[in-house]
């Protein structure tokens, strides 16, 4: 708990406003869903990785409005100098508690744009007093799992350690970054609070200051190696990289006197495959050919790609700034849309739509669910939306992209598919195991073995196939007719 107050106005004032004017318009009893989702892929690559869910749960656990959330809320006014909510209506608030059900695509799993990562279905009031709190939690941590896959998919079988706490947007920013890289494959982290939180291994081992306190750097690196004989990986380039390489040998000769292991050396700066080589080479012709050489200094995925291709001898790659920053992607634009509504539980649902000029912007429509298509040959194939009451109809047969109807693609019964928004909590009680973090991290992995490698390079990614399941996509055409006529009709009247 980073927190010790009630998180319940973590959100924008409009969710409140607009919760307020459902509540005097009397549509307690009103019902909704709502679909979390977002339009385009980060980095401008192929595929993206779903985080934040655990987050989400436990914020949903302890959501209510305390009386100091509701003695703020009543200071609050309006350009006329009056009370912006009635007590009543905060009388309201303070007794409401959660209801909703919400499903969600599980964390470590592989998503693209358009498909629903949570599904809210509940109270009107309370499914869009959500929408703030639930884009926040899911936005960033699932921008921060993609760019940490991308960086691990670059390093290939190399070790890749987060390390960028100091360079986080804040605490929050910190430790989603932490926990997000290491579902996204980091094997380690430098922040200790996360490691202690999350259970994520910790490492690191001194920086040029402890060097630079002592009259020369191989006395440092006794010094070091004196104090914690059992993690030693010296950072060799304070003065000269090449000098301080023997200046580690040296001490790494002392080390194995005593019974320990050398564990490396770190490069922070300067040409990394030129230094890598070398010190490869000295340590190499030492006898100390398992000591292992990490890399620090302003790494992302494209550098370390290209390091590897040049043949650095890198084996452990530190990335801070450009991972916990999601350097390159301010923010995953994640949108949360209302897809149908009802006045009572009993009645039938009414889909709804957010039209736009722009075909992207517009909004789908339904009770939605995601299946994804497995080919025992070729792994996963295509993705399809689909309407939930209509598919228990008639099945999904062919799928069609929203943004380019001449894009379709049939769906054979052969395939296996697999629903990927899975139950979370019903009627406010969360019936989903929550899984542990290396279980996540896991499923991330091999997840992404099963997709094309076309969909993973960094430029120029194929486009994997995710469409609208026929029937829901010949709907949405007839809603965005039947809102355009009737938009004509007002026009004309």
């Amino acid at each position: 708990m980073l927190y010790q107050q009630s998180l319940a106005l973590l959100t924008d004032l409009y969710e409140l406003t607009m919760a307020y004017g459902y509540w005097k318009s009397q549509m307690l009893e009103n019902e909704a869903v709502f679909h979390l989702f977002f339009r385009k892929l980060p980095f401008q690559g192929g595929y993206a990785i779903a985080a934040g869910l655990e987050s989400i749960i436990d914020y949903l656990h302890n959501w209510r409005f305390e009386t100091s959330d509701l003695d703020y809320l009543a200071t609050l006014k309006t350009e006329s100098n009056t009370t912006l909510f009635e007590e009543e209506f905060l009388d309201f608030l303070h007794n409401l508690r959660f209801s909703c059900d919400i499903d969600a695509i599980q964390e470590g799993e592989v998503v693209f744009p358009y498909e629903p990562l949570i599904r809210v279905k509940g109270p009107m009031i309370q499914a869009q007093l959500l929408e703030t709190p639930l884009l926040t939690l899911v936005n960033f941590a699932s921008l921060i799992a993609t760019k940490a896959s991308r960086i691990c998919l670059a390093a290939g079988e190399d070790q890749v350690l987060e390390f960028g706490l100091r360079r986080a947007q804040g605490i929050d920013g910190a430790m989603t970054a932490t926990r997000s890289s290491y579902i996204g494959g980091c094997v380690a982290t430098s922040n200790t609070l996360a490691g202690k939180i999350f259970h994520i291994p910790v490492g690191g081992t001194h920086a040029h200051s402890w060097v630079m306190a002592f009259e020369s750097e191989v006395d440092s690196f006794k010094a070091y190696a004196q104090a914690m004989p059992d993690n030693c990986v010296f950072l060799v380039d304070t003065y000269d990289t090449i000098e301080g390489v023997k200046h580690a040998i040296e001490v790494a000769k002392w080390l194995k006197k005593e019974g320990k292991k050398f564990l490396g050396i770190r490069l922070d700066s300067g040409d990394i495959n030129y230094l890598s080589r070398e010190s490869r080479r000295l340590m190499d012709n030492a006898g100390f050919d398992e000591a292992k050489i990490f890399a620090s200094n302003e790494l992302n995925e494209t550098l370390i790609a290209d390091l590897k291709q040049q043949g650095a001898k890198v084996a452990v790659w530190g990335v801070g700034t450009h991972l916990v920053t999601g350097y390159g992607q301010p923010a995953l634009d994640g949108v949360y849309k209302l897809a149908a509504v009802r006045k009572r539980k009993e009645d039938p649902w009414t889909y709804k739509l957010k039209l736009s000029e722009r075909l992207a912007k517009i909004s789908d429509p339904g009770i939605l669910q995601v299946r994804r298509y497995l080919h025992p040959e070729l792994g996963y194939v295509a993705d399809a939306i689909y309407d939930i009451p209509t598919e228990q109809k008639k099945g999904v047969s062919r799928i069609i992209d929203p943004l380019d109807p001449t894009r379709a693609r049939p769906i054979s019964p052969k395939m296996q598919g697999r629903d990927l928004l899975v139950p979370i909590f019903r009627e406010g009680q969360c019936v989903y195991q929550k899984p542990d973090l290396d279980t996540i991290r896991s499923r991330c992995k091999r997840e992404l073995l099963l997709f094309d490698n076309s969909i993973k390079r960094f430029y120029n990614p194929h486009i994997y196939p995710v469409g609208m399941e026929e029937n829901l996509y010949q709907h949405k055409r007839s809603l965005i007719d039947q809102i355009r006529e009737n938009i004509d009709q007002e026009k004309f009247r």
